[in-house]
């Protein structure tokens, strides 16, 4: 396998599990469709993936910066990704089960009209302003994506995330939102936690014995 694909693979691999755990975005999603409709939900499925950009941008740019100022500072940077890569690992598998029902009081004013300007910029801003996306990102491109990998190739992998996690979004507002399936989801958030932080915890451990660059 070309080592570009094996990179984009590793990161899809990582990335699937992320997307999918319970957390701030998918509420969001899960609200804007049950509250405003599927509509504006899927714009701000929109707005969370170019926000995902902005992480992926400021990222590459800034470790591009850190190699190129010092080899060991990258290494610096690297270890602090693996520590964070376990940390959230843990956490996720002591979390317990996440309720997606929406409050009565949000349910009750269901499809009120909202712009398709607001409904974007609630889940840019909700994504860009949320300091997670910040040490995941820095986190899994500094340990899974090498160094001399050439910055073209890195926001192409950035695009194929966002598009993911856009088609991703998209397929909550539309198949996701309704009480059956919203029910089972909210039995198997558990799971998926679970699941999520076995594979964050292996692959620090993973990186954790490997030889530094």
């Amino acid at each position: 396998m070309h080592p570009y694909l094996f990179e984009l693979a590793s990161l899809m691999a990582i990335f699937s599990f992320a997307i999918v755990s319970p957390g701030a975005d998918l509420a969001m999603v899960m609200r804007q469709s049950i509250v405003h409709g599927r509509r504006s939900a899927v714009i701000t499925s929109f707005g969370i993936g170019t926000s995902l950009m902005f992480h992926v941008t400021y990222t590459i740019l800034g470790l591009g910066l850190i190699i190129s100022q010092s080899i060991y500072l990258f290494n610096i940077v690297k270890w602090c990704g693996v520590a964070y890569l376990i940390y959230i690992g843990i956490k996720a598998l002591r979390a317990g089960k996440t309720d997606m029902t929406v409050p009565a009081a949000d349910a009750e004013g269901a499809h009120k009209e909202q712009s398709a300007l607001k409904a974007f910029g609630l889940g840019f801003a909700a994504n860009a302003l949320n300091p997670k996306p910040v040490f995941f990102f820095l986190s899994i491109f500094s340990t899974v994506v090498s160094a001399h990998t050439p910055i073209p190739v890195k926001f192409g992998y950035g695009l194929v995330m966002a598009c993911c996690l856009i088609l991703w979004f998209v397929g909550v507002s539309l198949f996701m939102t309704t009480p059956k399936m919203r029910s089972t989801f909210s039995r198997m958030s558990q799971w998926i936690d679970r699941a999520s932080g076995l594979v964050f915890i292996a692959l620090g451990l993973k990186l954790a014995t490997e030889k530094a660059a």
